[in-house]
């Protein structure tokens, strides 16, 4: 298990501002319990089900902020709503978020997810489309309360075409501002550093964290 104050050290002298979501969808309870006792409050799961497996095992840590950050299927779309993340970073189309929103009794905090490698692997909207379909959910979608964009960087091992990457969700993320984006969520154990040069001001770490 890393030691956090080491890393949170390293992300600071990158930036001031980051977020640290630290991604526990291959772990257990017990060791988000461990990094709790670091100090570490956001986390994150790609699956709903063991999102809602793991706040049911961890309810008396109440100031915990679970963040949504995998693929959301529609068929777990109740169950969600239910745990009331404190971030969904999953939001990949228009669809998705009607179909979210028209079951919302609240409002909850999205990102639009951006496909800005362009990449079959991956979900999200393409950048071409990205600043329309924001704008599309913000007008038409009155319970997703969407705060920025998320992506994934490129999968290769060429540091300038995941540096892209990052670079064309960051330049969408600084268009959005005056629409009230605040959130721009990229990189990952393997990227995370070139992501905040690009301007990420949100990480989502799993592997190295429990190494």
């Amino acid at each position: 298990m890393i030691v956090l104050k080491d890393l949170l050290e390293k992300i600071e002298n990158l930036s001031k501002d980051v977020t640290l979501i630290a991604v526990s969808k291959n772990v257990t309870s017990a060791e988000v319990r461990e990094l709790y006792a670091q100090g570490q409050r956001n986390f994150g799961e790609n699956r709903v089900q063991e999102l809602a497996k793991k706040e049911l095992e961890l309810q008396n840590f109440t100031d915990i902020k679970w963040h949504m950050i995998g693929r959301l299927q529609n068929n777990k779309i109740n169950q969600m709503i239910s745990l009331k993340p404190t971030l969904w970073q999953s939001c990949d189309n228009f669809e998705r978020a009607v179909e979210v929103d028209k079951r919302l009794s609240y409002k909850l905090d999205t990102l639009l997810q951006i496909n800005s490698a362009d990449e079959d692997t991956k979900q999200g909207v393409s950048v071409a489309n990205a600043l329309e379909i924001y704008e599309h959910i913000q007008s038409e979608c009155k319970n997703i309360n969407l705060k920025g964009v998320m992506s994934i960087g490129a999968h290769v091992d060429e540091p300038k075409e995941i540096q892209k990457s990052f670079e064309l969700t960051y330049k969408i993320f600084d268009s959005l501002k005056p629409k009230g984006a605040s959130i721009c969520s990229m990189g990952m154990s393997s990227d995370f550093e070139l992501a905040i040069k690009c301007g990420s001001n949100m990480i989502r770490l799993g592997t190295m964290l429990y190494l």
